[in-house]
């Protein structure tokens, strides 16, 4: 049994549970090394503290579970076969009686619930959520030798999107030749959809890319990440097409010090919330609070947002081997936004920036 699924076996025994049914895709992958979007169709795996665990998947993915790494048994599942009659089977014929069952309820949905809950009727559902979301916590070397290759495809993709700019080009158009570079370098899949966002759009944190021309005197937005071998990355740059005004020029200079200034103070021992305070004061000094109006970052990993949440109220210790992203922005409509993104991976000492694309204000 590789290491992860020891943990979360000793960690049942621990709690006196007899099984955990995890049936996100992102922690299947963590504990198999399987990677599926199985749409409407079942996936999970079901660990115990003792008996060996079997993975369930449409029986169409099987084999390629087995390639993907998984050794123990695979319960497939064809799509005229009710998976829960099968699923409860395989369990009571490795422990009888279930007593206690992890799930993870922030995922599973309330019809599956309720599956389940026929099924052992007699049992305690419990949350493994918490348990899942520290083990990935802290990246490995592996992990982060990962991260650091999904990083430099997000610097080489922010760099090919600056390269597009050109007036009266649309947003959408500097969108397509990024995704197609990217595909071109052998990544299939983006982290979350691209964003390119220009003028006035930029001011949403949000925004969601369109026809809308690119035009001199307004600042260009982009905000993308790649999945590379599991692993996502995310970036942020904000650049500038033609001149800027005094206050789009004090907006940036405001954001890239929040920015740099968190960065400076990210190591181990330093809590979560001091990093989005200090980003914060900086930007509540130079007159802009009201308009930071998210949190500082969030965890990266296999998920593009997982623990931890780098916000103001958050008493989390930085450990070495924690990576998130570090991303202040100031966004006034009519105005101007900007934002700027980097994913830090916690070290010894201080903080690995893993994204490299340069920061300072880029006219183009």
């Amino acid at each position: 049994m590789n290491k992860r699924l020891a943990s979360v076996a000793a960690w049942l025994k621990a709690e006196k549970t007899d099984a955990a049914f995890i049936t996100s895709p992102d922690n299947v992958f963590y504990l198999s090394g399987y990677r599926s979007d199985p749409h409407e169709r079942l996936l999970g795996i079901c660990v115990f503290q003792e008996k060996e665990p079997f993975l369930v998947c449409p029986a169409m993915e099987a084999y390629d579970a087995k390639k993907a790494g998984w050794e123990y048994d695979i319960l497939g599942v064809q799509d005229t076969d009710n998976p829960w009659d099968l699923v409860a089977e395989e369990i009571r014929g490795r422990i009888g009686d279930v007593h206690t069952l992890a799930i993870e309820k922030e995922h599973l949905n309330v019809e599956r619930f309720e599956a389940l809950k026929e099924r052992f009727g007699g049992a305690r559902f419990t949350a493994a959520e918490e348990k899942l979301r520290m083990m990935r916590l802290i990246k490995d070397e592996h992990e982060r030798k990962i991260l650091r290759e999904a990083a430099a495809f997000a610097d080489l993709a922010v760099e090919t999107g600056i390269r597009e700019i050109k007036e009266g080009k649309t947003e959408l158009e500097i969108v397509a030749a990024i995704e197609f570079a990217m595909k071109e370098k052998g990544i299939s899949e983006m982290s979350f959809a691209t964003t390119v966002l220009s003028g006035a759009k930029a001011a949403s944190p949000h925004g969601v890319p369109g026809l809308d021309k690119i035009e001199k005197g307004n600042f260009v937005l982009f905000d993308l990440g790649v999945v590379h071998q599991g692993y996502c990355s995310d970036i942020t740059r904000t650049v500038a097409f033609g001149g800027l005004n005094e206050e789009q020029t004090r907006i940036y200079e405001t954001v890239l010090k929040a920015e740099e200034a968190a960065v400076a103070a990210a190591k181990p021992g330093v809590k979560a919330k001091e990093l989005d305070l200090i980003a914060r004061r900086i930007i509540e000094d130079a007159g802009y609070g009201e308009y930071f109006t998210h949190r500082l970052g969030h965890g990266l990993g296999i998920s593009i947002h997982e623990y931890p949440s780098v916000t103001h109220t958050n008493e989390l210790v930085l450990e070495e081997g924690m990576v998130f992203t570090i991303e202040p922005g100031i966004y006034v409509p009519g105005v101007a936004g900007v934002r700027i993104e980097d994913d830090v991976c916690i070290t010894k000492t201080g903080a690995e920036v893993l994204t490299k694309y340069p920061k300072a204000l880029q006219y183009v």
